[in-house]
């Protein structure tokens, strides 16, 4: 089977690849850090007019209607690109909700603006440290109310609407939509290591909302949906890993000590196969991710965990040995290393932690190997 891209994919990725050069360098990521926006609005208004935000929504609601490859795509070149960017937020988890679980009228409603970038949303499950599971959903809806906390909320002080998961008077799961304007709404900022992607805790006391009601919704959604995200958050963390690979290896040629390059020295030289190991791990099971997704395989739930798995430990060991190798002004302010390391980390507990994943990859083995 052959998992490669297409000519007219490939053609994307640099068209993609060229578009972030130019208008998301380094100085774009660093002035978020720096300053006081959580993200940049002029690149989020550049990447709508891109069509990057309506890739995969179908055509009748202001869409591309094309397939999670080239969403796959984008969502590497935006990691490579280490943009500041609530695109996750919105595209991999909101979007996809309302597509998979929304009525003709939802997605009537929110689509389109969704797909021009008018509107933001983000996507609220986690309500306190620690693994979520069904049992930890605490935030109810009644009567057309929300009424709970969420925490961490990514992007959530910029979005417009969230879909939140919640549970009714009867303690069935929902995905409720709500708007965040609203009085009975209130967030509190969240410090994380990464604050280009601004995180706060929502509280809802009777705020207004309604159920994705399209089709019947259950744990199993939820974990549907994390599925799908987690296939995209993959190439995303595989993009920054392959750049944070690049930045090392530049580096280590151009470094020398003793006369030589430090590239040279068989130290170094282990550091660089161990990162290049681990990110062609990562790119073959972000292959497999991707063609689960895209064809709505039933491996889905395996595929995803064994992409996220090595998506994590690669982009964590690319941006930990990158540092390690530009030695001692690798960690200062003024090197770019660490926007690869703030990002690797945040995303590595996004949607779950390494050792979550791994429970499911294993769980997932283990039903195969008894259904066989």
């Amino acid at each position: 089977m052959n998992f490669e891209f297409s000519e007219e994919q490939l053609m994307l990725r640099e068209q993609a690849r060229g578009f972030l050069q130019q208008h998301c360098p380094p100085a774009t990521t660093r002035a978020v850090l720096d300053g006081e926006q959580t993200y940049d609005d002029t690149l989020w208004q550049r990447v709508a007019d891109m069509g990057w935000m309506a890739t995969t929504i179908p055509e009748q609601y202001g869409g591309l209607g094309l397939s999670h490859y080239e969403l796959a795509i984008i969502a590497e070149e935006l990691g490579r690109a280490v943009a500041p960017l609530p695109f996750s937020s919105s595209v991999y988890l909101a979007t996809e909700a309302i597509i998979l679980y929304g009525t003709e009228d939802q997605k009537a409603r929110w689509l389109p603006s969704l797909a021009t970038g008018d509107t933001i949303a983000t996507f609220a499950l986690a309500e306190r440290p620690g693994q979520t599971s069904e049992s930890s959903i605490q935030t109810r809806y009644r009567e057309g109310t929300l009424h709970g906390q969420k925490q961490p909320v990514a992007d959530g002080q910029i979005a417009q609407l969230v879909i939140t998961v919640a549970k009714s008077i009867d303690d069935e799961v929902q995905l409720c939509a709500c708007e965040l304007h609203q009085d009975t709404v209130s967030q509190q900022p969240l410090r994380t290591l990464d604050f280009s992607r601004g995180h706060s805790a929502i509280d809802f006391t009777g705020a207004q909302a309604e159920r994705l009601s399209g089709t019947a919704v259950t744990w199993a959604s939820v974990e549907r949906l994390l599925d799908r995200a987690a296939v995209l958050t993959a190439w995303e963390q595989l993009g920054l890993a392959e750049v944070a690979l690049e930045q090392a290896c530049d580096y280590a040629k151009q470094r020398y000590a003793f006369g030589r390059p430090i590239g040279s020295f068989q130290a170094i030289k282990h550091k660089l196969a161990g990162m290049y190991v681990k990110n062609t791990l990562a790119r073959s099971n972000a292959y497999f991710g991707v063609w689960a997704l895209a064809s709505d395989s039933e491996q889905l739930p395996l595929a995803a965990a064994t992409a996220r798995v090595a998506a994590i430990q690669a982009s964590l060991t690319a941006s930990q040995e990158n540092i390690q190798t530009h030695g001692g002004v690798g960690f200062t302010w003024e090197y770019d290393c660490q926007f690869y390391y703030r990002r690797a980390k945040l995303l590595s507990l996004n949607l779950g932690s390494e050792r979550h994943w791994q429970n499911r990859l294993v769980a997932h083995l283990q039903h195969q190997t008894s259904a066989a």
